[in-house]
């Protein structure tokens, strides 16, 4: 298993060092104009300029605090609602046809109802984050609820447990491998809404400084600020995966 995991790990590595020379012959080679295709030393050389002597720094930690930020507040509202619904059948007859109603809006939909409410300002950007970033955590808890054993049920209603009793001591533990897994999918989903509403609205952040830079076609600078986003979430995943596995070590006992 550690032997295909480290070759996986090789494949995908070599995989991105094929790009990345891609990428430099592209450039180098005048297959594209160096106009929209930067070199990877001209994007390399914009990144470390961002850091040092411009704003790519802040506009980093405002971008990272937005999607975090969204992303617990949608964590929350998700294992909520979905621990509420799964737990009861009468509130998942009411709700459950309501959700699925709003489901499938996309976040950049609600956005003009966000302006409405609160105006162009964080808050309408930290809402949308949050209602797109809410539904991969509602879903995952509802499907782990949904799939509890039904001798674990019996057993809740031999020991008459209440519904918050049941959620909490049988449904949240039975049903945590699918809500991290909900988690992973809801922490990319908020750096994407995050950009897009930084982009839209006119907010600081990496999704203006790529928005800028596009507008004025600064390649290197829009190439940079699109290699950090990717880096974000690459680091964001693999950490949460990490915790995921901690979590859910009394799985492989």
């Amino acid at each position: 298993m550690k032997r295909k995991g480290l070759i996986d790990w090789l494949g995908s590595v070599l995989m991105l060092a094929a790009l990345g020379l891609l990428w430099w012959e592209a450039s180098q080679g005048g297959w594209v104009s160096k106009v929209f295709l930067p070199t990877p030393e001209a994007t390399w050389q914009s990144l470390m300029e961002g850091f040092t002597s411009g704003d790519l720094l802040a506009q980093t930690e405002v971008t990272l605090a937005r999607m975090l930020l969204g992303w617990v507040l949608a964590s929350i509202l998700g294992i909520t609602l979905g621990m509420m619904i799964g737990s009861s059948e009468l509130l998942r007859s009411y709700l459950q046809p309501t959700f699925e109603f709003i489901r499938p809006l996309p976040a950049s939909a609600v956005m003009p109802l966000g302006i409405a409410v609160f105006g162009l300002n964080p808050g309408m950007v930290l809402f949308v984050v949050a209602f797109g970033a809410m539904w991969p955590v509602l879903l995952a808890t509802l499907y782990g609820f949904n799939n509890i054993h039904p001798r674990l049920r019996e057993v809740s209603h031999a020991l008459q447990l209440s519904p918050t009793s049941f959620a909490f001591k049988m449904g949240l533990p039975n049903a945590m491998p699918d809500i991290l897994a909900g988690m992973r999918l809801s922490l990319t989903v908020s750096l994407i809404v995050s950009v897009v509403g930084e982009m839209i609205a006119s907010q600081s952040g990496l999704g203006q400084a790529v928005l800028l830079a596009a507008r004025a076609f600064r390649a290197s600078e829009l190439f940079a600020g699109v290699i950090l986003l990717s880096s974000i979430g690459i680091v964001s995943n693999a950490a949460l995966s990490l915790i995921e596995r901690r979590v859910l070590r009394w799985q492989n006992r």
